[in-house]
């Protein structure tokens, strides 16, 4: 789908972060950085960090009562969906039936979402790489999101990186289970890269940087190039070479292709079981 246009300045009123942990907390960063008033930001959060703490100091409204915070244009729910049946109704007195509401939990759906706090709810799932501003995070609008709405929402959700719009909330328990869940995997990668550069006989610190740069530099390369995945691969495989010798065994009937089609399927499962 198209993704909408706007900007942060172009959203009027205050904004409503539940939730300041790591994800809600790069949002918020990414907000500030981008020119957003610290005046205009509302966060509700029992446990603020230090960091939290320092903002609110400085203008951010740390837990304020709902009638004190004027006209609330967007409350984005960053809560671990375990504590959202418990802590969500506290979030109703922000939200108007006209007041978007955007949640990054995994496996919350729009309907459960609406039922809890109302409003009109832009389901999204972001990537821990949102702490650096490089994270990918997949939206979806419920019916009642005007077009307005959905731009503020991909304004919101742009300050932690790219945003991708889909039609179709179904697809959303896979959208988790690849870039929502995704960078753990790629940790797994380096961590295990180390360990059998170890096995080969490399010293721990020596596999754990050629381990950990070769991932980060690859990831950049692929960042960076118009290639595809497979071009790129092919590239720095020549026949009957090394990487041809490894590839034969990650390639193969239990490799990686394997492994990982069962793990998404895990983690998909699981995003499900997280609605109920």
């Amino acid at each position: 789908m198209t993704s909408p246009t706007s900007t942060l300045a172009n959203i009027e009123g205050t904004i409503v972060l539940a939730g300041a942990g790591k994800m809600g907390g790069a949002m918020l960063s990414g907000w500030l950085a981008q020119g957003l008033d610290l005046n205009r930001v509302v966060v509700i959060e029992p446990y603020p960090s230090g960091e939290i703490d320092a903002l609110a100091a400085r203008g951010v409204r740390l837990n304020p009562a709902a009638k004190n915070i004027g006209d609330v244009a967007a409350v984005v729910i960053a809560l671990k969906p375990q504590m959202f049946r418990e802590a969500g109704p506290g979030l109703k007195p922000f939200v108007r039936s006209s007041t978007l509401v955007v949640s990054i939990m995994a496996g919350m759906t729009i309907a459960s979402i609406d039922e809890v706090c109302g409003g009109n709810v832009v389901r999204a799932m972001p990537n821990t790489p949102a702490a650096i501003g490089r994270g990918i995070t997949v939206a979806v609008a419920a019916d009642n999101v005007s077009a307005a709405q959905r731009a503020a929402a991909d304004a919101l959700l742009r300050a932690i990186g790219s945003v991708e719009w889909i039609g179709d909330e179904a697809l959303m328990d896979a959208v988790t289970a690849v870039s929502g869940s995704g960078p753990a995997y790629v940790f797994l990668l380096a961590e295990e890269l180390a360990r059998a550069g170890i096995e080969a006989g490399l010293p721990p610190d020596l596999a754990s940087k050629l381990a950990r740069e070769t991932v980060a530099g690859s990831g950049e390369l692929l960042h960076r190039s118009e290639l595809a995945s497979a071009m790129l691969r092919q590239n720095v495989t020549s026949p009957g070479g090394t990487t041809a010798a490894a590839l034969e065994v990650l390639m193969g009937p239990d490799g990686m292709q394997a492994l990982l089609t069962r793990a998404v399927a895990a983690a998909t499962q699981r995003s499900k079981e997280l609605a109920k």
